[in-house]
């Protein structure tokens, strides 16, 4: 017979879904702003992605019905559907734009390269929940994670998506240094990171990918080319001033000067309607969401819930940034979307299946280890 422990209940995250939803709320908003005059999209933009979020709905629910503990013994299936799925977008997906990132599923396009974030995240935290020793890792212990994290990163980046295949780079460099590094290793990453850039930048780079990183030090010198998008941009920011020119008010976005301005660029439209006040608000929320998902970790049960929280706060916080950063002019154009915020049913799926995993870690901190 199965049994309820009521403590779950009594241990459910309210204060993670309140932020949650308080940034769904402001980012429906939004999305209605940058895509109502939109006339030829078939079913509205805003519908399709409060469509998503109800099913994020059920997957949080699923995620939480289960100890997350079961990770353990899922993490290299999933590692290998990933891989799967990787390989098929690469030679049988839908090619948009000269990318071939998604596989048409009839009723939603799945861009695999999403929940691939996530699934490297429940692989590295099982890797090293197994593997740790307390003396920290030498440079060959990350062999393994290194292999675990290059795979994927090569098949991103071959779709192309370069800025996806960065952000598994960060969070396997961010859970690798949490789990302890010993100093020499440290010292030889490092050397080792700083010496590669040149070559990576003659060798490995396309030529698009280093002019946008030459258009990012100096976009005006093609401004109706491949510097338009970050002008654009930094124009849209700039004029929302304190307090914005109001909601379906701003010229940006309203009179399609903005490129992009549902997805990579939404917070540009936010910003420009809601002046700094609204910005800050909304960087405050994602601060609090981070700081709460660190506390969640630092309260786990066990090792493993330490890193897979850590990795799911770590895989958060380097989308926010990079996608304010690059908004703002602060980073090359990359295409990653803003978490929960950015129009995207993939992204925005994997962002709140990761926020169930650290829904799931927070009521289950009562429990024991075994």
């Amino acid at each position: 017979m199965l049994r309820f422990d009521r403590r779950l209940l009594l241990n459910f995250d309210l204060v993670l879904l309140g932020a949650v939803l308080v940034v769904a709320l402001i980012g429906l908003a939004n999305l209605y702003s940058s895509t109502h005059l939109y006339t030829n999209v078939g079913v509205p933009l805003y519908f399709k992605e409060l469509t998503y979020y109800l099913m994020g709905a059920a997957i949080i629910l699923l995620i939480i019905s289960c100890d997350y503990r079961v990770l353990l013994t899922l993490n290299y299936p999933l590692y290998a559907l990933m891989i799967l799925l990787l390989l098929f977008a690469l030679v049988f997906g839908k090619n948009i734009s000269g990318a071939q990132r998604w596989i048409n599923l009839g009723f939603f396009r799945l861009q695999p390269s999403e929940p691939a974030k996530l699934i490297l995240v429940i692989t590295l935290a099982s890797y090293y929940y197994r593997k740790d020793t307390g003396r920290g890792f030498g440079l060959l212990d990350l062999a393994i994670p290194a292999l675990l994290t290059g795979l994927p990163f090569i098949l991103i980046a071959k779709q192309p998506d370069l800025g996806t295949g960065l952000l598994l780079v960060f969070v396997f460099a961010s859970m690798t240094i949490f789990v302890k590094l010993q100093r020499t290793t440290l010292a030889t990453i490092l050397c080792g990171g700083l010496a590669f850039i040149p070559i990576g930048w003659k060798f490995f780079l396309k030529p698009y990918q280093r002019q946008r990183v030459e258009t990012f030090l100096n976009p005006e010198n093609d401004p109706l080319g491949t510097g338009y998008h970050i002008i654009q941009s930094k124009i849209a920011v700039g004029s929302g001033r304190i307090i914005g020119k109001g909601y379906l008010q701003g010229t940006q976005g309203q009179l399609d000067f903005l490129p992009e301005r549902h997805t990579d660029f939404a917070f540009s439209v936010w910003a420009e309607e809601w002046g700094f006040l609204g910005s800050f608000t909304l960087i405050i929320c994602y601060f609090f969401m981070i700081l709460w998902g660190l506390n969640i970790a630092i309260s786990a049960r066990d090792k493993f819930g330490v890193l897979l929280a850590f990795g799911v706060v770590s895989l958060i916080f380097w989308q926010a940034f990079i996608n304010l950063a690059m908004v703002m002019g602060l980073l090359p154009v990359v295409g990653v979307p803003l978490p929960l915020f950015s129009y995207g049913g993939s992204s925005l799926l994997t962002n709140l299946a990761g926020l169930g995993i650290l829904m799931n870690i927070r009521m289950r901190r009562f429990m024991g280890t075994s």
